[in-house]
């Protein structure tokens, strides 16, 4: 593909010729090779503009930047833009034309809900015989047909090539989570969403965002950019589900459990077996449980709808979900039932123990263990623990993902949120195998254990290791001894 198709449609000033024939584009300077177009980002840690000469060398036939460095060789093709990262996605989007314009995009962004409403999005739409592609914090999907991922939201490059992945396999629909990173970071600059749901917002990514406004408004962004003939689906229950489309272009649809909206659900009945809803004024028996699934349902009700789906086949698919992975995952032996879940925000905590404390027996005793982790928002770590002491019997306080930190160190942090006699119920274990193992001792017959933090992950990050570590194998793995 020639330059000027690439940069088609991109406000930039280009140096030198655009007829030179481009075979790849690379943000990375390592993989470029002859005939790469290098786009230069400036990143949090390194800026892409110190390796221009490099990319060069290695047979870059030119390079999209924000300023040509003083050392740039003479000769070299450059193509000046104000954003690189923004330009980026869009020339992505041309290189691998347009995959977005060719399916049913469904982006869904908020702090909670998002994995759970894509999943059972995905599931639904191949129970009813699609061809659809999947974009998640877990899995990325075509069909059935599992790839790994990195991030929740891919970079542009990965996020185009995966597209045209599943464009080529004929996929009707990608159902797909968008992360605030993406939005401010650019990902998905140039991809072209039919419609866009929003969940919630709660304290999260504040290491990132530094402010929640400045969290919103990335949230936000992801509405801003849909076009005129696209839908957005709005919880009206928070009071940041009008704000993210004041100034969108897409036809709004709301939802909601606490008042009237376009889609209003009421929970008629709930057990640790699933729950009875009450959607559009159709009961629905699902396998789901907690308010805060309640909503993913509605919202994964509303979605199948404004994609054309019949309200009919929609109640009759919803009864035939099972949960996500790793979300509200729960897991029996010895009398004692343990719920994974991967609750790693204060308010995604909140909503599990409230779930659990609404089912529970008053003789059932919930043991919660949980952690915080590493390289990310310390002003969460006190809170998270005092939300899990005030709604549990017995709190086991443990390592998540250490990443670089010192876990003893994060722990310090949790304890911090903790009274003197919070701190009496409560025990610090660092090792979670053990931590998980200690709270399996502590539970009697009939005890709830939750085990948040982590959910579906299979590993541990320690100083840049991952071992495997799965919390639904450990516990199993407790419980279903003989001890």
């Amino acid at each position: 593909m020639k330059l000027k198709d690439i940069i088609k449609g991109i406000a930039c000033d280009v140096q030198g010729g655009v007829d030179v024939e481009v075979e790849d584009l690379q943000f990375d300077s390592r993989k470029v090779a002859k005939g790469t177009l290098f786009v230069a980002q400036p990143g949090t840690k390194v800026d892409g503009h110190a390796f221009i000469a490099q990319a060069i060398k290695a047979g870059a036939v030119a390079v999209v930047c924000q300023h040509v460095p003083k050392d740039a060789p003479e000769g070299a093709v450059f193509v000046l833009v104000e954003d690189s990262s923004k330009a980026l996605g869009e020339m992505a989007a041309n290189f691998y034309g347009h995959p977005s314009r060719d399916l049913k995009l469904i982006g869904i962004t908020g702090t909670n809900g998002k994995t759970t409403t894509v999943t059972l999005l995905h599931r639904m739409f191949r129970q009813l015989g699609h061809h659809v592609g999947l974009v998640s914090t877990i899995v990325n999907k075509i069909d059935e047909e599992e790839l790994p991922t990195g991030h929740t939201t891919p970079d542009a490059l990965e996020l185009n090539q995966l597209l045209r992945r599943m464009v080529d396999a004929r996929c009707e629909y990608c159902f797909m989570e968008v992360s605030s990173h993406a939005v401010v970071q650019h990902r998905i600059a140039g991809v072209e969403f039919a419609g866009g749901i929003f969940s919630n917002i709660t304290h999260d990514h504040l290491d990132f965002h530094k402010t929640m406004a400045n969290y919103i408004a990335a949230k936000k962004g992801f509405f801003d950019g849909l076009p005129a003939n696209a839908w957005a689906l709005v919880n009206i229950d928070d009071k940041n589900g009008r704000v993210m489309v004041q100034n969108t272009r897409a036809k709004v649809s709301t939802y909601a459990l606490n008042q009237m909206a376009d889609y209003h659900c009421k929970i008629l009945e709930e057990g640790f077996e699933g729950m009875h809803l009450q959607i559009g004024g159709r009961e629905i028996w699902c396998r789901l449980v907690g308010r805060f699934n309640a909503y993913n349902l509605t919202a994964i009700y509303a979605a199948a709808v404004l994609c054309g789906v019949k309200e009919e086949e929609v109640a009759r698919q919803l009864s035939t979900l099972e949960p996500a992975p790793g979300r509200f995952q729960y897991v029996s032996g010895r009398g004692i039932t343990a719920i994974v879940d991967y609750a790693h925000t204060p308010d995604a905590l909140q909503n599990v123990i409230s779930t659990i404390d609404a089912i529970r027996r008053p003789s059932q005793q919930l043991i919660t263990v949980v952690g915080c982790g590493g390289d990310r928002d310390r002003t969460k770590r006190p809170e998270m623990a005092q939300i899990a002491s005030k709604g549990s019997d017995k709190l086991v306080l443990t390592s998540d993902n250490p990443r670089t930190e010192k876990p003893e160190s994060i722990l310090d942090d949790m304890e911090a949120g903790l009274t003197p006699q919070e701190l009496s119920c409560t025990v610090r274990i660092t090792d979670r195998r053990q931590a998980i193992r200690t709270a399996c001792m502590m539970a009697r017959e009939g005890d709830i254990i939750l085990i948040a933090g982590k959910g579906h992950e299979k590993y541990q990050e320690v100083n840049g290791v991952r071992s495997h570590f799965d919390d639904v194998e450990e516990v199993e793995k407790e419980l279903k001894s003989n001890v």
